[in-house]
């Protein structure tokens, strides 16, 4: 069968579906293309590096499909004469880890997951000591994996398998010990219950491999072993689902903590003690406040669909919110780029849960994220406070909602980006507050007569959609913004508004 290649290309990510089973969704992800984009990722070093003699790991989540892929790549990589250590069951933090942790510090790490989407898909990560790749890197690949003009090897690579993930894990242990120095240094979480969801994703591991170790309790945890068919919820800290259930388990065991991590654990949601949910704003007001506290100051680099009440908590702290555009990659770029600029900038993070700290490689992990707050935990029970209390003061609003709505035509691009152009001027002759300094769509507060709120519209990453994010500090605000927006934007034929006219 033909491939089409770039279509699989997801951003800085690839992504397809990999398994039969869902109809109208024929596979995409095909073995034969995992091994080519194998291959042509061996050539990308060779040329980056220069070097011929390369080392390389790969790892999975629990997907069904990954034991069948993670073969297919191998053989991509022996192909090509690179050697290939593989470590099963992995995260996509510590795939990357792999590349820089003294003793191991391979040239290149392949991740195959895809993230919280179903389990007929999966994708495709890489990673060198730099970092995860960029788009125009994984676009070079994929013209490469297409054109399928390698040259075998001479001799084939060398094939091993060896348990990093423990090594990993135990990193994040020596880090919770030496951020704490309890009394008790081994066990610094001695006297907390912390439950852990994992969704049968590939984040079981922190339960015993790191919090055990360091003296949590950690009964009623649930949802540890992976089962790539996820019976019991989608490994998503932005799903509402998913987010009741690591609630209810907190407020079934009275536990002090509840953390929950999305497939591959490069994302984290947290939920305190009385089962109040703490992910998008919250947690990124929790981990600011940790930040700031080390680092006064520092810029806060987050997407754009943050809430103003999030803005204000980051200025009383003595931070300095920078509001981008949606997209991890986007996110973590922009505060690299700040740092560069000569300006301290500590936290990219998406309101998704992708966090990345500039202390750790500016690198998306879920699980360190929570490490930070951890530390931080224990920390605070020597003064008698709480990790939670920390947010106390956060304003959120009193409703938001997002609607997706569609763009049913075949240009989408140009049509989305016209409407924006022209609600720019509309909102300009009505006299709008219309966002100085927005780096996506248009922004708008509204005073408290016109809603007492905010709309974020723009153009969606990859899909034929624009989605709009509404906000109000007074009940009925909401749909206030709505029906203002809804008298402009239904003149647009090709936009599908009921789901605003709706609210």
């Amino acid at each position: 069968m033909d491939i089409a290649y770039k279509k699989l290309q997801n951003g800085s990510d690839i992504r397809g579906v990999a398994m039969e089973g869902i109809e109208g969704q024929p596979v995409t992800l095909t073995s034969e293309a995992v091994t080519n984009i194998a291959k042509a990722f061996v050539l990308y070093l060779q040329e980056t590096f220069h070097k011929s003699e390369l080392r390389l790991s790969i790892g999975r989540d629990s997907r069904l499909s990954g034991e069948r892929l993670m073969k297919a790549a191998a053989d991509g990589v022996l192909a090509m004469g690179a050697s290939l250590t593989d470590f099963g069951l992995a995260s996509t933090p510590s795939m990357f880890m792999s590349t820089v942790t003294p003793g191991y510090e391979f040239d290149g790490a392949i991740m195959l997951t895809a993230s919280h989407l179903p389990w007929n898909r999966n994708g495709i990560k890489f990673f060198t000591k730099q970092g995860g790749l960029e788009k125009s890197d994984i676009a070079a690949i994929l013209a490469s994996a297409e054109a399928d003009a390698f040259i075998p090897a001479a001799d084939r690579g060398k094939f091993s398998q060896a348990d990093f993930l423990s090594v990993y894990a135990q990193g994040l242990v020596n880090r919770i010990r030496s951020g704490v120095n309890a009394a008790d240094y081994e066990h610094p979480l001695k006297g907390f219950h912390i439950v852990v969801d994992a969704g049968n994703g590939a984040g079981g591991f922190f339960v015993d491999r790191v919090l055990a170790p360091l003296g949590a309790d950690t009964s009623g945890s649930q949802f540890l072993e992976p089962d790539g068919h996820f019976p019991n919820h989608q490994p998503n800290p932005e799903d509402e689902t998913a987010m009741q259930a690591v609630a209810a388990c907190v407020l079934a065991n009275k536990a002090d903590m509840g953390i929950i991590f999305d497939t591959d654990v490069d994302r984290a949601g947290a939920v305190s003690s009385d089962g109040k949910e703490i992910n998008r704003n919250r947690l990124i007001a929790l981990i600011s406040a940790v930040l700031l506290e080390e680092h006064p100051g520092t810029t806060i680099v987050t997407d754009s669909i943050t809430s103003s009440g999030l803005s204000d908590f980051i200025a009383q702290k003595g931070g300095v919110h920078h509001r981008f555009k949606r997209g991890y990659k986007n996110v973590i770029d922009e505060s690299i780029r700040i740092n560069k600029n000569g300006r301290d900038s500590q936290l990219a993070i998406e309101t998704s849960g992708h966090g990345a700290l500039k202390e750790n490689y500016f690198l998306d992990d879920g699980a360190y994220l929570i490490t930070k707050l951890l530390i931080k935990m224990a920390q605070l029970k020597k003064e008698n406070r709480t990790l939670f209390s920390l947010i106390d003061s956060l304003a959120e609003p009193a409703e938001s909602t997002e609607v997706r709505m569609n763009l049913t035509v075949a240009e989408f691009a140009p049509y989305g980006n016209q409407i924006l152009k022209d609600l720019s001027e509309y909102a300009a002759q009505q006299g709008w507050d219309v966002a100085k300094e927005n780096y996506e769509g248009i922004r708008v507060s509204f005073g408290a007569n016109d809603g007492d709120g905010w709309f974020l519209l723009r153009m969606s990453l990859h899909d034929p959609l624009m989605p709009l994010n509404i906000e109000s500090n007074s009940a009925g605000g909401v749909h206030k913004i709505a029906e203002k927006l809804y008298a402009f934007l239904s003149a647009y034929d090709k936009l599908d508004t009921s789901g605003l006219k709706s609210i």
